[in-house]
């Protein structure tokens, strides 16, 4: 096991991080900019070490800066987190030159599901159902043309290196696919450097449910259940929960083995989230495979009893899995709301500031995991969610009432939050009843 392990992030994830690593009684080291002098990961750890400017590429970006901290405290691992350098091959090489340890899969793991179109012929050939498109990388635009007509409108072109909702373009007829493909190419280039795009059919109204695996250095892979994340606004998630309204024993035993497939078809050990869509029929098509740990991994922990950043060390640290399939079973029903620094009635405009006072709900069942503190100044520099809320019920309709007793308990005075949003959309007939898929949020107003 590790003595020292350096946390290459910020905010909630990292304190997360932290108290983890002290219940493995592990030594941190946490790394700040200079923008996050006063955060809350960089007074807790046991050591802290400005690495730059607040600019991330300057600061959580910088590679040299995060090694050489390593190097100074002797830290023997690395964990990223989310976002940032968390799914960076590149890195997870250079730790693995400088005889650093990165607490994630290893880098041609990250590769084999990092480029979209190569990790769809990986999941084919493993019998993982996989949205129907093109095969691979479409080389020229009379190409997308042939291959659109080919599987139907309305037809996605997406980034082959994308992520986080970016690249993406819809064209619903022919006349709007020219306009879509040089669109998409061109934030492509723009995010990723790499312009290269793939097109897969449209499923129209699909819930977006994702599979939880943990899979150690040994070959034992299993599922933990699934975490329904059909509530999005403009492909970034508002609400989290599980079980899934449209689940049935069939269909999470189907979705897990096929998750557990895409894993070992790429050699992944650690955690990682297989991402469906689900249609109307219940028929599931393979998105990606994010290969590290989620914004959203509290709701399987949650509905689960298993604390995931404590199995990421363990299996970093070469230890088998403590668990198998049967022993997995989901109790209750667990419900994430992400509370940002951010106006609704603005176009979601992020809302940096100091917090002048702050109440956070507690109680039976309720789970808050923030970074934030009254006096509290949010810097402007980085993602804007403060905190998330999780409540666990004995089933939907407990857990959405508790939600909202927590939320409205939820006092932040000094800056302008979502809360109200998601208070707002919980109340809402359609998310009551569990009658949502992935554009909901885009086609009804709240805020």
């Amino acid at each position: 096991m590790f003595n020292k392990i350096l946390i290459a992030n910020r905010g909630e994830i990292a304190i997360r991080i932290i108290r983890a690593c002290r219940e493995l009684g592990i030594s941190t080291v946490a790394v700040y900019s200079e923008a996050d002098k006063t955060a809350l990961h960089a007074q807790i750890a046991d050591e802290a070490i400005c690495i730059g400017p607040a600019p991330s590429k300057d600061s959580y970006l910088n590679t040299k800066a995060l090694l050489a901290a390593c190097e100074v405290t002797g830290a023997q691992a690395i964990h990223p987190g989310f976002g940032f350098l968390s799914e960076n091959s590149s890195f997870v090489r250079l730790c693995d030159k400088c005889g650093i340890k990165f607490i994630g899969p290893s880098a041609d793991a990250m590769d084999a599901m990092g480029d979209k179109a190569n990790a769809k012929q990986s999941m084919i050939k493993a019998g993982v159902p996989v949205v129907p498109g093109s095969d691979g990388i479409v080389e020229s635009y009379e190409q997308t043309e042939v291959i659109a007509e080919r599987i139907g409108y309305p037809v996605m072109v997406k980034a082959s290196a994308g992520g986080g909702g970016r690249g993406i373009r819809l064209a619903e007829k022919p006349s709007e696919l020219e306009s879509a493909v040089i669109a998409a190419k061109q934030e492509a280039m723009s995010c990723f450097g790499n312009d290269d795009i793939y097109l897969e059919k449209f499923i129209v109204n699909p819930r977006h449910v994702e599979i939880q695996i943990l899979a150690d250095e040994q070959g034992n892979t299993i599922y933990l259940g699934e975490r329904d994340c059909s509530l999005q606004r403009r492909h970034q998630k508002v609400l989290e929960e599980s079980p899934s309204p449209i689940m049935t024993p069939d269909l999470r035993r189907r979705m897990g083995e096929a998750a557990v497939r895409a894993a070992k078809a790429c050699g992944y050990a650690n955690a990682g989230t297989a991402e469906f869509l689900v249609d109307k029929d219940l028929n599931f098509y393979f998105m990606e495979m994010n290969a590290r740990i989620q914004v959203e991994h509290p709701v399987t922990e949650m509905v689960t009893g298993i604390d995931l950043l404590k199995a990421q060390i363990n299996i970093a640290a070469g230890l088998p899995l403590e668990y198998s399939q049967s022993d997995i079973e989901l109790n209750g029903h667990v419900i994430e709301c992400r509370v940002n620094a951010e106006d609704p009635a603005h176009g979601f405009r992020p809302c940096p500031g100091k917090i002048k006072s702050i109440h956070m709900p507690g109680g039976f069942g309720v789970r808050i995991d923030t970074a934030v503190y009254q006096g509290y100044e949010i810097p402007p520099y980085y993602d804007s969610m403060i905190a998330k809320v999780l409540v666990k019920g004995r089933d939907r309709k407990e857990a959405i009432q508790k939600m909202k007793v927590a939320l409205g308990e939820f006092l932040i005075e000094g800056i302008t939050t979502n809360i109200d949003f998601q208070l707002e959309l919980l109340r809402d007939e359609d998310v009551e009843n569990g009658n949502v898929d992935i554009e909901f949020l885009n086609r009804k107003k709240f805020g």
